[in-house]
């Protein structure tokens, strides 16, 4: 009996591969002006956040994201 779930796709498209990586770099980058006490540079990095969830939506509606037109998915 074969009771396999199936995968609903959400978070294996470019546009969220691109948010992520681009709040991730925030971040990363945050932490580290923090340790380093730049307190401008943290603000900047924390910019960098809201700004990857804002590309990703941008790249979704324009067609990268799981169900956009420009979005194949790899056969597993």
């Amino acid at each position: 009996m074969s009771n396999s779930i199936a995968d609903p796709g959400h978070g294996h498209s470019p546009a969220a591969w691109t948010a992520v990586i681009i709040m991730l770099l925030g971040f990363t980058l945050g932490t580290v002006f923090f340790c380093m006490e730049q307190p401008a540079l943290v603000w900047a990095s924390a910019v960098l956040i809201p700004v990857g969830a804002l590309v990703g939506w941008i790249l979704a509606k324009a067609g990268y994201g799981v169900k956009g037109p420009k979005y194949q998915p790899k056969a597993h």
